[in-house]
């Protein structure tokens, strides 16, 4: 892939993982109610919610470091195709979330050839 193409996706997938931490912080019950019913109550709802946003911050920063992102992007790709399975009912708002979804599953593939090692 053409290195603009890459880093403007790289861009794009970081982007959609950094604003809701930092949004959450601001504006936390806009961001819980996408957990699914059995996370919550688990531990506090702000401790889940900031929890998995220190989760999509480094998920963000190892895709933007380049640095063998084969695992982050499959990580992204997987983090939201699973919010929006569970939030299904929410798709008209969600489904963004699937065109970064797959935006993240690009870099991936992109990556995958040069990342992970041949079966011997």
């Amino acid at each position: 892939m053409n290195k603009t193409a890459q880093l403007i996706l790289r861009l794009s997938v970081a982007f959609a993982f950094l604003y809701p931490p930092i949004d959450a912080l601001f504006d936390p019950y806009s961001w819980i109610g996408y957990f699914p019913p059995f996370l919550r109550g688990i531990v506090p709802d702000l401790v889940l919610l900031h929890g998995f946003g220190i989760i999509e911050v480094i998920i963000a920063l190892w895709i933007l470091s380049n640095y063998k992102i084969f695992i982050p992007a499959v990580l992204a790709a997987l983090m939201l195709a699973t919010i929006v399975f569970f939030n299904w009912p929410e798709f008209q708002v969600l489904f963004r979330d699937m065109s970064i979804a797959l935006a993240a599953l690009a870099l991936a593939v992109d990556s995958y050839k040069t990342q992970i090692p041949a079966a011997v």
